[in-house]
């Protein structure tokens, strides 16, 4: 049986990184949906997968380059994952149990420390915890935990699979 070709499959994985960057970007700016610390923490994740499955793509390594570029993207998408496991938690809490909702992003980042930005953009806020938008019975978080398992498994079958 042939497997695909792994620099095909680079590039398909990078077209969708695309798509649902844009899909972000259509659900901020047409929806109004404002993102969240851990939704923009996703997005970064998500651009870092993008980014290896371009390098990889564009590199078309051998067999040992192919497997770093997979456990590089499998890596990156459990950054992912972490994020969205924390927003599906935050999102899981009584109402009494939330965290306080903090600032909006772009006033953390002219105003307070840059550290205390990165502990925003990893652990969440109340923000966090509100469901706007659900489809097919899951929140964008939900949808961001299949992706991010779906480029896990991507990544572990470049890194694993043989020539």
């Amino acid at each position: 049986m042939n497997l695909p070709n792994p620099r095909l499959t680079f590039l398909l994985v990078f077209l969708a990184v695309i798509f649902l960057l844009g899909a972000a970007m259509y659900l901020e700016f047409a929806r109004g949906l404002e993102p969240c610390p851990l939704c923009i923490s996703q997005r970064v994740m998500l651009l870092g997968v993008g980014l290896v499955s371009l390098v990889a793509f564009l590199h078309n390594p051998a067999t040992i380059g192919r497997r770093i570029y997979g456990l590089l993207v499998s890596l990156s998408a459990m950054g992912g994952l972490y994020f969205a496991g924390r927003q599906l938690w935050l999102q899981s809490l009584p109402p009494d149990e939330v965290p306080a909702c903090g600032p909006g992003i772009t006033y953390m980042i002219d105003s307070f420390p840059m550290a205390d930005v990165f502990k925003a953009l990893l652990t969440g806020d109340g923000n966090c915890a509100e469901i706007k938008w659900t489809w097919l019975g899951l929140t964008i978080p939900g949808w961001s935990a299949v992706g991010f398992a779906g480029i896990i498994a991507f990544g572990a079958w470049q890194a694993f699979r043989k020539r």
